[in-house]
């Protein structure tokens, strides 16, 4: 009596032989897109590794003090060299092209959904229940679809990296937009302003700032997905931590470790202060 009943709904298999549609059915897609994510990321690893050790930590110190303080410029500059001493610079490079590649896409796709979802009652119902689940969903389910599609590599994580990204960036330009003060817009209004033109002169503008706290967001949970990534051949400091776990190497875990920590740190300090740069300028106006 307290066993449940031999009923068997096979919903996996339906979803299973959906993914096998789609990846018949949008080959080229999916091609495309690993053409662009492997472009993307090997251009700008190749234009990272260009630039000299000391070139890249000057740009971080510069970075630091004009969006932060000159204590922190030596502080981020300080973090890096310091990852350059545990002898994973090549692997810090890998994992800041992934990060960068994939909120790059992340943008791209998530503020036009964002704008759309703020003008469309309708899709934003629609589009609601799909960003919950793409953000309560284990992290590593992604993985499966993302080994299916595009196989073992960076590719792969990227694609994970996207799905696991890009709610708060879709979130937050809609919030953004939507919040936007009613007598701005009618007042653009009144000047006769296309829909166009109120988009990306008045609401865009003051919409800026909480959009780039969706940008901050989307980078440190992008930086989140690192190591998870790595279980499907990304390379990187991600995957000098997984060889740490397997080896039981508590020193290359330590730093590997560290060095994702140092690079969380600097991206959200950087980018934090960049939100709060644009949300003086508006202040200023």
């Amino acid at each position: 009596m307290n066993d449940f009943p031999d009923i068997q709904s096979h919903l996996g298999d339906y979803v299973s032989d959906f993914v096998d549609f789609l990846d018949n059915a949008l080959s080229g897609l999916f091609d495309f897109i690993f053409f662009i994510s492997s472009r993307t990321i090997n251009g700008i690893e190749a234009f990272l590794d260009f630039l000299p050790w000391w070139l890249f930590l000057v740009l971080i110190f510069l970075l630091g003090w004009y969006f932060k303080s000159l204590w922190s410029g030596l502080l981020y500059t300080f973090f890096i060299f310091l990852v350059g001493t545990f002898g994973l610079w090549e692997e810090m490079m890998m994992t800041i092209s992934i990060v960068l590649s994939a909120v790059l896409i992340c943008l791209i796709i998530g503020i036009p959904l964002g704008v759309w979802m703020a003008f469309s009652k309708g899709f934003s119902t629609v589009m609601r229940p799909i960003l919950d689940a793409m953000q309560t969903m284990p992290s590593f389910v992604y993985l499966i679809p993302a080994i299916f599609f595009f196989g073992l590599g960076n590719v792969s994580a990227i694609f994970a990296t996207l799905i696991y990204a890009l709610p708060p960036v879709i979130r937050l330009t809609e919030l953004a937009i939507r919040g936007v003060d009613p007598e701005v817009v009618e007042s653009a209004q009144s000047f006769g302003s296309s829909r166009w033109q109120m988009l990306t002169k008045v609401q865009l503008p003051q919409a800026l700032p909480t959009i780039m706290a969706g940008v901050n967001q989307t980078t440190m949970m992008a930086l989140a997905m690192v190591v998870i990534a790595s279980m499907v051949g990304a390379q990187g400091l991600g995957e000098q931590v997984l060889i740490s776990i397997n080896r039981i190497d508590i020193a290359l875990g330590f730093e590997a470790g560290i060095s994702i920590v140092f690079l969380a740190i600097i991206i959200d300090r950087v980018t934090g202060g960049v939100a709060d740069r644009f949300q003086k300028h508006r202040r200023a106006n």
